[in-house]
């Protein structure tokens, strides 16, 4: 049986990006979820193409949605480049002066 979008969503959850600590959910990185007769279909981003950890959190996103039974497929997209939200800034602890930097180190390929 598939599994619902609900369910999904709670697995993806369980998903902490190791930089930021927070799960790949909350931190708006799943831009779009599928479900359909031929499994699962994720669109998803990173908080920069240059993430030491990126493929490791893809392979978490895919481990933990491969325990439905289904088939799951994961893509990588950056348009449109991450940016957390007012409240995860704030959660974060993010100052207008911290995102300065961080869109810097982004353009700059760190």
């Amino acid at each position: 049986m598939m599994p619902t979008k609900e369910q999904i969503i709670a697995a993806l959850k369980t998903v902490i990006d190791p930089e930021i600590h927070a799960d790949v959910y909350t931190l708006g990185l799943i831009y779009d979820i599928k479900v359909g007769e031929n499994g699962i279909d994720i669109l998803m981003t990173l908080t920069t193409p240059f993430c030491p950890y990126g493929d490791e959190i893809v392979q978490k996103v895919e481990g933990v949605l491969k325990k439905f039974g289904v088939e799951v497929r994961v893509d990588l997209t950056f348009e449109p480049e991450w940016a957390p939200s007012d409240d995860m800034r704030i959660a974060l602890g993010l100052s207008p002066e911290d995102e300065a930097v961080l869109d810097k180190r982004r353009r700059e390929g760190k």
